[in-house]
């Protein structure tokens, strides 16, 4: 079993479970199983053709999947998965002359 954390934006669809336990044995068929049990996560996570979209980063044990076999990855019992959403932003400097 792995456990998965679950970023608070994303919470709402768990019924406020910050970690959900997933089987699998890659990083696929852990994804699906969370899909499985909280089926409202789906379309924040992966696009119609059932890619993971481009915003969401998952990382196992603190690497990011996309260093490793991206969701082929291989799952071992006791590993731990995380879902990073990226943080869209950026500087503007015309609004630091303002104050």
């Amino acid at each position: 079993m792995t456990k998965l954390k679950i970023p608070s934006p994303l919470r709402s669809y768990t019924g406020g479970l910050a970690v959900v336990d997933v089987t699998g044995n890659t990083v696929a068929e852990a994804m699906d199983n969370l899909i499985a049990q909280h089926p409202d996560l789906r379309q924040h996570l992966f696009s119609d053709q059932g890619e993971l979209r481009p915003f969401v980063n998952l990382y196992l044990n603190s690497e990011d999947i996309r260093h490793l076999q991206r969701l082929d990855t291989p799952l071992q019992s006791g590993d731990q998965m995380m879902i990073v959403p990226s943080i869209a932003g950026g500087f503007d400097p015309a609004a630091c002359s303002r104050s």
